[in-house]
């Protein structure tokens, strides 16, 4: 689960990569164009003193740091939702809590069935739930998450299996978490992925702290600050703490990310799950879920008391 993010201060654009980012559009834009005035007066005047073969050196230049830009992802070169090339293999890392695994369902459902409360996930707009809880509760409904049994009853996000099993037979997919922050959940979510998602490898599994030292071509997180350091391009997955970010690519669902990565294969109407798997793959996704019905989250007695209230 995340921790809560801190009010964005001037003083740290230069951390979260902003500044550098505008910074950098800046001087690539100044550098690019800066000739142009002058090859529009040698232009009007003749140009007979001037040197065609600086000019040419100098185009070819600006033209290669141009490439150079686009093949290592810089961010103040490319375009601001890119696309993937035709054929190409990537390396897409994707996040775990409330973008593969329903966490936030699973944290209001512990919190109403404790404080006897109904809040939904409308309710918290903009906040983390122990943001939103009054201060004397902030600190159990923090320690919620800390539970041995909290990340092996999490709910799969809807069409994650399935989106994921595609892509994975067309990229290189990796499952990272911040798992670092809540150390006792290491064996519960490597048992979760086991369960739910076992065509992921467990190589292709990362736990830890900072993910901006994972080199992938995309991200796909509902933290914006697990952004600050990553140098592939960003998608945000919707979720309602991260309601009132605009700075990054965003998507609301992995119907969505399908539709980016793979195209269409069904039309708007159409359920993904059903229809543009092959019923092999269907049936191996089905067995993966199968063992979750068996593995006793629902014996909780807290489950239980909780049940019906989301």
């Amino acid at each position: 689960m995340a921790l809560p993010a801190r009010e964005l201060r001037p003083r740290d654009l230069m951390d979260t990569g902003i500044t550098t980012t505008v910074l950098g559009s800046c001087a690539a834009a100044s550098s690019t164009i800066a000739f142009v005035p002058q090859i529009l007066k040698i232009w009007k005047t003749g140009g007979k003193d001037v040197s065609y073969l600086m000019l040419s050196l100098y185009a070819a230049g600006v033209t290669l740091w141009l490439f150079y830009g686009l093949m290592i992802g810089a961010t103040a070169l490319r375009s601001k939702n890119p696309r993937p090339i035709a054929g190409k293999r990537l390396r897409i890392a994707i996040d775990m809590d409330e973008t593969i695994a329903d966490a936030l369902k699973e944290h209001i459902r512990r919190y109403n069935a404790r404080f006897t409360e109904t809040i939904t996930a409308d309710n918290l707009y903009g906040k983390h739930l122990e943001e939103f809880a009054p201060f004397d509760r902030s600190e159990a409904t923090r320690n919620m998450v800390k539970d041995g049994s909290f990340f092996d009853c999490l709910d799969v996000m809807k069409e994650a299996q399935e989106v994921i099993h595609d892509l994975a037979s067309r990229h290189e997919v990796f499952i990272v978490s911040a798992a670092m922050e809540i150390p006792e959940s290491f064996a519960a979510k490597h048992r979760w992925l086991q369960r739910h998602f076992p065509f992921i490898p467990t190589t292709n599994v990362v736990f830890r702290g900072d993910k901006g030292i994972v080199q992938a071509d995309y991200l796909i997180d509902d933290e914006p600050r697990h952004f600050c350091n990553f140098s592939g391009a960003e998608i945000l997955f919707s979720a309602p703490h991260n309601s009132a970010e605009t700075a990054y690519e965003r998507v609301s669902s992995w119907y969505e990310i399908r539709q980016k990565f793979l195209g269409l294969r069904n039309g708007p109407e159409t359920e993904i799950g059903e229809g543009f798997l092959q019923p092999a793959v269907q049936d191996s996704i089905e067995d993966a879920v199968s063992p979750r019905r068996q593995s006793g989250c629902t014996s909780d007695p807290e489950r239980k008391q909780g049940a019906g209230t989301v």
